[in-house]
């Protein structure tokens, strides 16, 4: 295996990019229309990557990605350097879950994105 990429479908992709660009510095690297709208990206920084896919799209690209799940069906957790950094750039943010330390050593904030999905932010002790 060489690489694990998520693809989180959504209604639209339009307002979840700013959380990526805006907020975490990705770049859109690739976009594939839909109709009158986005149907596909690629969002890409420092060799992480992230894809978002309509619904629509993918029902019309993979008949079986068509059936909708209820609620989100995956979640995000990225190990950052600096927690206190992403707690700055995710004011104003859905905060899903307060910054928090674990019980396995990491300082966490949890945050919802425009598509609904949560993606947890994570700064391990290195003591």
């Amino acid at each position: 295996m060489k690489k694990l990429t998520p693809i989180l479908l959504v209604d639209a992709i339009e307002p979840c990019l700013t959380f990526w660009t805006e907020r975490l510095g990705f770049t859109k690297t690739v976009d594939v229309p839909h109709g009158d709208r986005l149907g596909f990206v690629i969002l890409v920084k420092d060799g992480f990557e992230v894809m978002y896919q309509t619904w629509d799209s993918a029902a019309a690209d993979v008949a079986d990605m068509a059936p909708r799940t209820t609620g989100r069906s995956a979640a995000l957790f990225i190990e950052v350097d600096d927690i206190d950094a992403i707690e700055r750039a995710m004011q104003g943010a859905d905060i899903a879950h307060p910054r928090r330390k674990s019980f396995y050593g990491a300082t966490e904030i949890f945050v919802r994105e425009p598509g609904g999905h949560v993606v947890g932010f994570a700064q391990f002790d290195t003591t």
